[in-house]
């Protein structure tokens, strides 16, 4: 099965790095989850063929500063290409903890936060979060400590340095040792136990405050070796069972809140 975390990670090897402030990558995995949403659900697919419900990248969270919705499904003002948010539909909120599993605690609070809000605004919207672990034990960091110091030397790290990551060099380790972020071997089974904490909630429950699916993706990603989706993984998680799971239960919740 092809999802759009595999979409994700072509993304990264064509880039030749995973940049964990790129906005685009959430922008692919959105994207991929709205087209797997209108081919498996009907009636979704006729809600947008009927310009009844249109989608949004990137939207301001109605009061929370500098939170944005990764991905808003709902109809939008009168006369106007802006979404009414107070006629959301479908919400996704997509995080990673790839380089630094120390940053666990800030993309819980990221998600926990935008919860309230969403959930303040339309307690009926369906409500997703994606979360992508890391499973590397050592990870290269490119956007973050490699490529500032090459400032003014934009060729030469294009030329030199580029063509080498996510290509297996590892030869990288040793040249870049001070840009290497250590994660321990119980980082990823800590990272998804404290995500399994997030609220979540029971189909028809829309009072209760909690996600109605939170995703959990093992992804391998070093930027030395090719980066991959970690279909076998020590986190018990089996990614295409659980990723066809969650748009069913989207596609439900839809059809239950919206067209009975």
């Amino acid at each position: 099965m092809i999802t759009p975390f595999d979409d994700l990670i072509e993304d990264i090897k064509k880039r030749g790095y995973h940049n964990h402030r790129l906005p685009a990558h959430s922008d692919i995995v959105s994207k991929g989850i709205l087209k797997d949403l209108l081919r498996l659900c009907d009636l979704i697919r006729l809600d947008f063929d009927t310009n009844r419900i249109r989608y949004w990248l990137n939207v301001p969270a109605p009061g929370a500063r500098h939170r944005k919705i990764d991905l808003l499904i709902g109809e939008s003002q009168q006369k106007s290409k802006y979404p009414n948010l107070d006629r959301l539909r479908i919400c996704v909120e997509n995080k990673s903890v790839v380089t630094a599993h120390r940053n666990r605690d800030a993309r819980f609070d990221d998600l926990n936060e935008a919860l309230q809000v969403l959930h303040k605004v339309k307690p009926e919207a369906v409500l997703v979060a994606t979360v992508i672990i890391g499973i590397a034990e050592r990870v290269l960091n490119v956007p973050d400590k490699i490529k500032p110091t090459y400032k003014g030397r934009v060729k030469e790290f294009e030329n030199k340095v580029l063509p080498r990551l996510s290509s297996g060099d590892q030869s990288l380790w040793k040249e870049f040792a001070w840009a290497v972020s250590i994660n321990r071997t119980m980082d990823p089974r800590k990272t998804l136990e404290k995500f399994h904490t997030l609220p979540q909630r029971q189909p028809g429950h829309t009072h209760i405050v909690g996600y109605d699916f939170v995703l959990f993706i093992p992804v391998h990603i070093d930027n030395v070796n090719p980066p991959r989706v970690a279909r076998s993984n020590s986190l018990g998680i089996d990614v295409d069972k659980q990723y066809q799971a969650m748009l069913e239960q989207v596609c439900k919740a839809y059809q239950a809140r919206w067209h009975l």
